[in-house]
């Protein structure tokens, strides 16, 4: 078989003692806290020699020219770019629906106003090297100027050609990219968070990676503004039930380990006909597939076929595993979906998969993995604003408001606290 089988039906114990926890970071924390502080002490010389490491690449200038994206732009073809255009478009009508408005509250004489902000400068990652991803350059730019930003920079792995490809330069332009720094990996987050002498420093850093790249972003939040939910490498779990066709549950789950090693794809079903009609169709799927090497490095290590005993326990196994994707493949999807808790998206029905999701369908790709769904949410324009607020009071509120000031003041032992209060009475 090409997923693990694993078995609840019948437990009496709970799911989380029982199904499988993501790895630690391990010895990936130490060789990104090492990489950090590289790039801390010695700037653009330490991003030169270690792309010169990891991507054998010898830099000559970190930022490409601001007119290349442009360039990109007019060399791509027409049905590239009109497939780039339309995905912004609906990347943009997305966020715009979702930006949260400043608002008023005014009871017992105290005013309160919440006012939303931009960040001055965002740093947007996207993978590359090897592959190229001008969507994630989309899903991550295109909120932020949404929001507001005045500043968007971006980083991107070279090729071994030393260059970045046009795609995703194109899809730079596409969405208002500012500056484009030829930089990848945990070195490429070090460089956005304490600048170097050719990368400033940003407020905020988004996007997803690999662990490495996803270490980095844990290792630097608190000095620059992280999402919740870094995204690392990808999640899916299927939900499948007797007549799910499995074919699309297989591709479904192939979607997303083609990203590579350390991702997880899960087929939870209640139905052992079912799996093994999955297993045999994914095993199909990578004989044929290009990416064989990732899709059987992913399945390897995080590829599971899970015996449930009915829907119910499956959504719970979802909430358990907390998906970046969920993929709920059944009739009655609708119905299941009140019980979903934690999913960083949710795909609904036989013609919803993941990859609508990933280019297309407006809401961002870039979501919680590695069980962040328990607290966090998809990328938004939330994450680029800040929300201050601002309180006026009048002698009424002080009147009305202060003597529960003073007495809780008083209690916690804060004498000055209820001074302050005291001498405007």
């Amino acid at each position: 078989m090409v997923l693990r089988r694993l078995d609840v039906r019948g437990l009496d114990e709970p799911l989380e003692a029982v199904l499988p926890r993501p790895a630690p970071p391990g010895p990936v924390s130490a060789a990104v806290a090492e990489i950090v502080a590289e790039v801390l002490s010695h700037g653009d010389a330490a991003l030169r020699a270690l792309t010169e490491r990891f991507d054998g690449v010898v830099l000559d200038a970190i930022e490409l020219d601001p007119e290349a994206p442009k360039a990109a732009l007019d060399r791509i073809d027409d049905e590239l770019r009109g497939a780039l255009e339309v995905a912004h478009r609906r990347i943009s009508a997305y966020h715009e629906h979702d930006v949260v408005a400043e608002w008023e509250l005014h009871t017992e004489g105290v005013r309160v106003t919440e006012l939303v902000r931009p960040v001055a400068r965002v740093g947007c990652y996207a993978p590359g090297g090897l592959a190229r991803y001008p969507s994630t350059v989309l899903m991550c730019a295109t909120p932020a100027r949404v929001a507001g930003v005045n500043e968007v920079v971006l980083c991107v792995p070279p090729g071994r050609d030393g260059r970045v490809d046009d795609a995703s330069l194109a899809a730079a332009a596409i969405a208002g990219v500012d500056r484009v720094y030829r930089v990848g990996g945990a070195q490429a987050v070090a460089a956005m968070a304490y600048g170097t002498e050719s990368v400033g420093a940003v407020d905020v850093i988004v996007g997803p990676g690999n662990r490495y790249v996803a270490e980095a972003m844990r290792q630097v939040s608190g000095v620059v503004g992280i999402p919740a939910a870094t995204a690392g490498p990808s999640e899916v779990l299927v939900v499948a039930g007797p007549d799910t066709p499995a074919e699309l549950a297989a591709i479904d789950l192939a979607v997303q380990a083609e990203h590579g090693p350390d991702g997880a794809a899960w087929l939870v079903t209640w139905s052992e006909d079912k799996l093994e009609e999955v297993d045999a169709a994914l095993e199909a799927v990578v004989a044929d597939s290009a990416r064989r090497d990732e899709l059987a490095a992913t399945l390897a290590a995080g590829g599971y076929g899970c015996l449930v005993d009915g829907p119910e326990q499956a959504v719970a196994v979802a909430n358990v595993v907390a998906p970046e994707h969920l993929e709920l493949m059944v009739d009655d999807g609708r119905r299941l979906l009140e019980r979903v808790r934690s999913a960083g998206a949710v795909f609904l029905g036989t013609r919803s998969p993941a990859s609508l999701g990933d280019y297309v369908a407006g809401p961002n790709h870039v979501l919680p993995t590695n069980r962040s769904a328990r607290f966090a949410s998809a990328l938004s324009t939330r994450d680029f604003r800040r929300h201050i607020h601002v309180v006026e009071a009048d002698a009424e509120a002080i009147d009305l408001l202060g003597p529960c000031v003073v007495t809780l003041a008083r209690t916690e032992g804060l004498d000055a606290h209820a001074r302050s209060i005291e001498l405007r009475t």
